[in-house]
């Protein structure tokens, strides 16, 4: 693929276009495979969430890169500064060559195609690992791959965790991880190896703060359904919410209510999603007890219990929690929702910053003094406010995560600046001063120094 590049370094943008094009007919033409094949991987997720969260954003940032790109590689053109003068200056974004993508399993479909995307959009080549733990997605992906792009321009790689270390430590352009944080220093310790640029995309604790003056009901059923879709196995799902201390009984009754709703009956309602494997229902499961054990009030959402063997975990509300335990510390990712009290929005905002940053912000008020209060005193990767999730389906908005929730960040226009080298140029006029500057330094030296140094 570097020879491949390195022979023919400029894609111009019908080469471009023709790409973007066939990704978005092999979009169409396997949506019901991938599905298919997701729902068989997780042990039961709908094709109907599968087209919500994978397949509609992936076409839509498809759309806003065939509608944009264009304009995005004509770069910037124009005169130099002052004293630059009469040379001209331009940026022109060019492609890095072959970028490397690590796809996670809780939306294979959207984070291998979101990057491959922009990827494309810049003019790259493109080689994709995908998650050993949904087989049955990479073996359709990489066929549908195969079968849209020759090797030198798409290239889909399969396998474990070692493959994913092999894979890591290639000398990309540009390298892009989606995953835990823990993995996410081993990506980046071995990208260093060949000083590859990273862009992660981590996780964390991404926090909702319900404020006083929140639209109650819609607040619990909107941070109810961030949690919820995929069973909560979604990097910016709400980790923890905070409420106001006098509402803290008040949300377990309203969020037992919004789950009911949304998705009734939840383990044996086709539509909620299943734990992906037996090691992480484990996990959830000792997570969950280990919070009881530890002083905590489970309040399960649900009178029916937990399905092992098919790996339904009902939504599970904990009250009483504290930084000692793992559900505090560790991502969730499962339908798990801590809830802590506050006394005032200062301390809600002094509990969030001092924990690491999250990948996510979601805060509920309907006082934009408050909401400000809130977004101006935090520092995440993104927010949402009056809602959960939506910050990511929002094209002209980057993905991004901060300090233990990532670096950089894609989609859109910054997604096609990730994956380009945006080469400054200078071009000097035939006739300029430049050599009034040479040696030796004398008095027209000086005096030309004297104006430039003012």
């Amino acid at each position: 693929m570097r020879r491949a590049h390195d022979a023919s370094p400029r894609v111009d943008w019908p080469t471009r276009k023709r790409q973007l094009r066939a990704l978005q007919t092999m979009l169409h033409k396997y949506r019901e495979p991938f599905a298919k094949a997701i729902d068989e991987d997780f042990g039961g997720r709908s094709a109907l969430e599968t087209d919500m969260l994978e397949v509609f954003p992936s076409l839509g940032n498809l759309k806003h890169a065939l509608r944009h790109t264009r304009r995005w590689m004509r770069g910037s053109h124009g005169w130099a500064s002052l004293w630059m003068l009469p040379g001209r200056r331009a940026l022109i974004p060019q492609p890095l060559g072959v970028v490397g993508v690590i796809v996670p399993w809780n939306y294979p479909l959207l984070l291998a195609i979101g990057p491959l995307t922009d990827a494309l959009a810049a003019g790259n080549r493109v080689m994709i690992k995908v998650s050993e733990v949904t087989p049955r997605f990479a073996e359709v992906f990489a066929s549908a791959m195969a079968e849209t792009f020759p090797p030198e321009w798409v290239t889909v790689v399969t396998g474990d965790a070692q493959v994913a270390r092999a894979f890591s430590t290639l000398p990309f352009g540009h390298l892009l991880f989606t995953g835990a944080t823990s993995i996410g220093h081993h990506v980046m310790r071995a990208a260093s190896e060949h000083l590859t640029p990273v862009t992660l995309e981590l996780g964390g604790k991404s926090p909702a703060i319900i404020g006083p003056g929140a639209r109650w009901e819609h607040a619990v059923e909107r941070i109810m359904f961030g949690k919820l879709v995929n069973a909560g196995q979604t990097c910016i799902a709400p980790d923890y919410v905070l409420v106001p201390r006098e509402k803290l009984d008040t949300f377990v009754a309203s969020a037992r209510q919004a789950a009911a709703k949304l998705y009734p009956q939840a383990v044996d309602n086709p539509q909620y999603t299943s734990i992906v494997s037996a090691r992480h229902f484990e996990r959830l499961s000792g997570l969950a007890s280990e919070a009881v054990a530890q002083g905590a009030t489970s309040h399960e959402l649900f009178d029916t219990p937990a399905q092992a063997t098919r790996r339904r975990l009902p939504p599970v509300v904990l009250t009483g929690v504290h930084d000692g335990m793992r559900v505090m510390r560790e991502e969730i990712f499962g339908p798990l929702l801590p809830v802590v009290p506050y006394d005032n929005l200062e301390s809600a905002i002094a509990y969030v910053n001092e924990h690491p940053r999250p990948l996510a912000l979601y805060v509920f008020d309907t006082d934009n003094a408050r909401i400000d209060q809130v977004v101006d005193g935090t520092i995440s990767g993104g927010v949402t406010i009056n809602d959960t999730l939506l910050h990511v389906a929002e094209h002209t908005l980057p993905f991004s995560g901060v300090g233990p929730s990532g670096m950089g960040g894609y989609h859109g226009e910054i997604g096609f600046r990730t994956f380009s080298k945006e080469k400054p140029i200078f071009r000097q006029a035939r006739w300029n001063g430049a050599g009034l500057l040479n040696p030796p330094y004398g008095k027209v030296f000086t005096t030309m120094m004297r104006l430039l140094l003012r």
